[in-house]
């Protein structure tokens, strides 16, 4: 059978050859389409495949209709909202993410982005230090618990908020349920959000929880640029010149922020959470691990529709 992997942002070397020896392993066929350009590449690609790795690839009705013979799409990564999961299942496709395999990247980059934001961009002014400081996490799945678990080292004080996650495992965590959204953003110097973007969460943070930060408060993103209502995130900076907003998803009016507010925000070039080598191979081979173990049995093993 045919594993195509489909990456405009492209896995590392290595992780390509980790992901070729575990497929041919297996009796199947690799094929690379790395950095395409261009839609049409992806139809004519998907047209033979039996299974579909991508990242942060866009995978349609459309395309799925170009893919006859497609039982499974694995996304190499967390997040999933760039799979149209209604229409998959409608085709008998099944869509698996890898959770967990770039979480530590990521949260190290939230990290290293409070530290950056706190210490004023490295301009040479005097900043500010993350022991003791409260950080706040919004969402306490993978992602959150390993930021947890970094910031026990810097002496801060943790507390999340996570409809979906018990009070007893984030205190198995060393970390401190909030009482509501409203008190996590209100109670914390940092802020990072963790949570997917969904009908519900598409637009939800905005004017009522940024301004009800602390002084001096860091919100970073490394999530979704739709949580944030971008309109209202502009109001709040320019009438709060002590905030600050970092995020590795650049918002649609990056270039207007900028130009604003300058050092006090900044984005990254382009989505870099999991942009490390450990993260590449460890989600590369255990997308290619999945989509091979699925075609061999039939049972997929983290089916998100």
């Amino acid at each position: 059978m045919k594993i195509l992997v489909a990456t405009e942002k492209h896995f590392a070397p290595k992780a390509v050859e980790a992901i070729r020896a575990k497929v041919e392993e297996a009796g199947h066929t690799l094929a690379l389409l790395e950095k395409y350009t261009e839609r049409s590449q992806l139809e004519d690609a998907v047209a033979d495949a039996d299974a579909l790795i991508v990242r942060s690839d866009k995978i349609d009705a459309a395309l799925m209709d170009k893919a006859p013979r497609l039982k499974i799409i694995v996304r190499a990564g967390a997040g999933y909202d760039n799979i149209d999961l209604a229409a998959a299942t409608a085709r008998n496709i099944v869509v698996e993410n890898t959770p967990g395999q770039n979480s530590r990247a990521v949260a190290e980059l939230v990290l290293g982005m409070a530290i950056m934001a706190g210490r004023n961009n490295y301009d040479g002014t005097t900043g500010c230090e993350i022991s003791g400081k409260r950080v706040g996490l919004q969402a306490f799945g993978q992602v959150s618990r390993n930021v947890a678990k970094v910031l026990e080292g810097f002496g801060a004080k943790v507390s999340a908020v996570d409809p979906f996650c018990k009070a007893e495992v984030m205190k198995e965590h060393g970390v401190e349920p909030a009482e509501s959204i409203e008190a996590l953003y209100a109670g914390n110097d940092i802020v990072s959000i963790h949570i997917p973007a969904t009908p519900q969460t598409v637009g939800s943070i905005g004017r009522a929880l940024i301004a009800s930060m602390p002084k001096g408060a860091i919100l970073i993103n490394t999530a979704r640029k739709e949580v944030i209502n971008e309109a209202e995130l502009a109001e709040v900076l320019e009438e709060r010149p002590d905030l600050k907003y970092f995020a590795d998803v650049k918002p649609d009016n990056a270039a207007e922020l900028v130009e604003r507010f300058g050092t006090r925000v900044f984005f990254t070039p382009k989505k870099c959470g999991a942009q490390t080598r450990e993260a590449n191979m460890n989600a590369g081979i255990a997308a290619a691990d999945q989509a091979v173990s699925f075609l061999a049995t039939g049972k997929p093993r983290f089916k998100v529709n």
